[in-house]
């Protein structure tokens, strides 16, 4: 009697309306040099050619395809149906839409089995147009938090990275680039189902709060794809993206402390996505009014912030109108 072979690595591809890109995502993960894993190929009602194109892996036995019978509305419940159904001590959350270089496993499994402790390893991004053009390294948009820090290989407690720039926005931002330990995502519960964009952000944050160690390589070996301008212009008119990051943010603040160096970046990035949704009367004033509190849950300064740039945007659209009345071209 056989024993069935428990792969150690499950690579979970999760798709909707990704057939522009599906197959070499696909192929990407297929061709890894690091071959000890399965594929859970996962398919969220797409109304495009997906299924058509995930039909074609049918046969090949390291794949296991998941189609759901109605649309989840949720990219994290997709993760935690995902990780659910993982057989793998690592877990590869392989966006549909992004690819990798054939070392990228190699190199992430080669993190965690040196390491124990750490609960995960990620490597740096390419940032890629729809078209396949590459565009420099996806970090180039973070905030400076260090001097070079993505430019080299580190370790770090995970705690202390949450405390030092994990609380200030997402770095971790691509899940393409990252290999975590199955056993420290089911820990926390998995991704928090309620959030739509930032439920990747609250995954490694509180995974590195479980006291494990963070294990980062910085040959980019992961290439994200920045192609749905659309997702993240609507996110921010509608508030849902401030709304979001200051929920993740003041949850991690009640489980660790900063110091004011900390604090001061957390507000200087959270100010101008916060006071853009208030000051949005496009968004409803309940939503506005709740980012608001949320805001000076985080900066007790935040209402005093508020007034100054609200009298500026009352006095420019004052003077617009009143240019206008006398026939004045603004």
């Amino acid at each position: 009697m056989s024993v069935e072979t428990v792969p150690t690595v499950s690579i979970i591809i999760p798709n909707y309306n990704h057939a522009r890109y599906l197959r070499k995502r696909i192929e990407s993960v297929l061709t890894q040099t690091y071959q000890d894993f399965e594929v859970i190929l996962m398919d969220d009602c797409s109304t495009d050619e997906s299924r058509s194109i995930i039909g074609e892996y049918r046969d090949d036995p390291r794949m296991r395809i998941e189609l759901n019978e109605q649309n989840s509305g949720s990219t994290f419940k997709q993760w935690n149906k995902g990780v659910g159904l993982a057989r793998g001590k690592y877990v590869w959350i392989a966006e549909s839409d992004d690819y990798a270089d054939a070392h990228l496993l190699e190199k992430l499994v080669s993190s965690l089995d040196g390491e124990p402790s750490a609960v995960l390893s990620y490597c740096r991004s390419w940032r890629v147009s729809a078209d396949g053009e590459v565009s420099g390294f996806s970090d180039i948009h973070l905030p400076d938090l260090g001097s070079q820090k993505w430019a080299e290989n580190f370790w770090v407690e995970g705690i202390e990275e949450v405390r030092q720039h994990l609380v200030v926005c997402n770095t971790v931002f691509s899940a393409s680039s990252v290999l975590f330990r199955r056993k420290a995502y089911l820990q926390v519960g998995g991704a928090d189902e309620k959030l739509l964009l930032c439920g990747d952000w609250k995954t490694w944050a509180s995974m590195a709060l479980t006291g494990g160690r963070i294990a980062y390589t910085c040959e980019p070996l992961n290439y994200h794809r920045f192609h749905d301008a659309s997702v993240t212009e609507n996110s921010r008119r509608n508030g849902v993206w401030a709304s979001e990051a200051l929920q993740v943010v003041g949850w991690i603040l009640q489980r660790v402390s900063i110091d004011e160096t900390a604090r001061k970046k957390v507000e200087k990035q959270l100010f101008h996505l916060w006071l853009t949704a208030v000051l949005n009367r496009r968004i409803s004033l309940r939503s506005r009014w709740a980012i608001l509190k949320n805001a000076m849950v985080i900066d007790h300064h935040a209402l005093r912030k508020l007034v100054h740039p609200a009298l500026i945007a009352l006095r420019l659209t004052l003077a617009r109108r009143w240019r206008s009345l006398r026939g004045e071209y603004p």
